[in-house]
């Protein structure tokens, strides 16, 4: 196996790996790549493509079925490999958790929907609303003056 690093501030940052075959290693490599990545960027998958979506463009985390996806602001579903607890340690500060099933990008919300059972749900920028838990909705309620 060779080793390569070259520093080039010109350049996009860029890690290519040729192999013969993927390994227990190649996958802890991969998903250290991927960690780092995730600062600014995380990859989302939709259909047969991997897309890097930027997170400030992300409206909305939730999960359904067992499965996290991101809303994106073209109102597109991606899937997301972690779950939201994972999400949490890394996002920045206009995320927060909205319900147990859900994590929103604050600068993305629209406005509040009040629904006639006493629900309010978050309706983003693309259209995308999501419920709001009471338990979350108080907190948020408290800290923001809404």
């Amino acid at each position: 196996m060779i080793f390569k690093v070259v520093i080039d501030k010109e350049k996009e940052e860029s890690i290519v790996a040729t192999i013969h075959s993927k390994t227990e290693l190649i996958d802890e490599i991969e998903q250290l790549v991927m960690k780092d990545m995730i600062k600014d960027q995380l990859p989302g998958y939709r259909d047969d493509e991997i897309s890097m979506l930027k997170i400030k463009d992300i409206e909305c985390f939730c999960t359904e079925d067992e499965k996290t996806y991101a809303v994106y602001e073209d109102s597109k579903r991606y899937l997301i490999k972690k779950r939201l607890y994972e999400l949490e340690e890394f996002l920045p500060e206009e995320f927060e958790r909205i319900s147990k099933s859900a994590i929103a990008n604050w600068k993305k919300i629209k406005r509040f929907k009040v629904q006639l059972s006493g629900a309010v749900d978050a309706v983003f920028v693309s259209g995308y609303s999501e419920c709001i838990s009471r338990r979350c909705f108080a907190d948020l309620k408290r800290r923001y003056d809404l």
